[in-house]
């Protein structure tokens, strides 16, 4: 249904963001998540219409509470309407469970999944003060309850500057410190906690899951999305 909207509103391809030379990116979707894209706000109200149009064809409505506009790199600051009403405009917004926001990095993004993991830490306070666990089956189900939490979703295409990695890392290091029960003022160094712990370090996860994505990507024929979006350069 989503398909037949989308290939219904965008069919002319004039209102999407340069991709190749002889086509336009119109939208990125999953299941009933629809991201829009346009380089003019004409061209998203444009686009927004058609797309509400198609949809009433077939009996949907796009909820407008959900709705957001994120601008990037404009002065034009003219709403975008739904049946005469404004949608909010926002300096992010979640989008399959990453944040997206104005200034394109991950810092926020990275942030946020580091809040989603600590809250699923806490929640195994009486595993981790469990005197019948043993340390190796402890930190197995940290691995399996916080750290796929962490560095499962995306986090092969995160910007990985010096200082997300290091917030990372601390993370980690700090809840495998508790499973440990090393509290200061004892001290333990990094490469012998992640020994003791059977881990490897975040930049080196990240790396494996980077070359792991490449490689299905590598496998992809050369117009697929994923394999044009490796050499995609973005205007603006």
């Amino acid at each position: 249904m989503t398909n037949w909207i989308m290939k219904t509103s965008t069919s002319e391809g004039k209102n999407g963001i340069q991709w190749t030379s002889k086509m336009q990116l119109d939208d990125l979707d999953f299941a009933g998540d629809l991201a829009l894209l346009s380089q003019s706000q004409k061209q998203m109200q444009e686009k927004t219409n058609s797309v509400a149009a198609a949809s009433v064809a077939v009996g949907l409505n796009i909820h407008k509470g959900k709705s957001k506009i994120l601008r990037y790199n404009t002065a034009c600051i003219n709403p975008i309407k739904i049946d005469g009403d404004d949608l909010e405009d926002v300096k992010n917004f979640t989008y399959l469970g990453s944040i997206i926001d104005e200034h394109g990095g991950s810092d926020a993004d990275v942030k946020a999944w580091i809040g989603k993991a600590r809250a699923a830490y806490l929640q195994l306070k009486k595993i981790r003060n469990s005197k019948q666990l043993s340390t190796n089956t402890k930190v197995r189900i940290f691995n399996t309850n916080v750290n796929t939490v962490l560095l499962s979703t995306g986090a092969e295409t995160w910007r990985t500057t010096k200082a997300i990695i290091q917030k990372t890392q601390v993370f980690i290091n700090s809840c495998l410190r508790k499973i440990l029960r090393i509290r200061w003022p004892d001290t333990i160094s990094n490469s012998l906690l992640w020994e003791r712990t059977n881990q490897i370090s975040v930049e080196e996860e990240v790396r494996k899951k980077r070359w792991k994505r490449i490689g299905h990507i590598l496998r992809k024929a050369p117009n697929y999305v994923t394999s044009l979006a490796l050499t995609w350069n973005p205007q603006g």
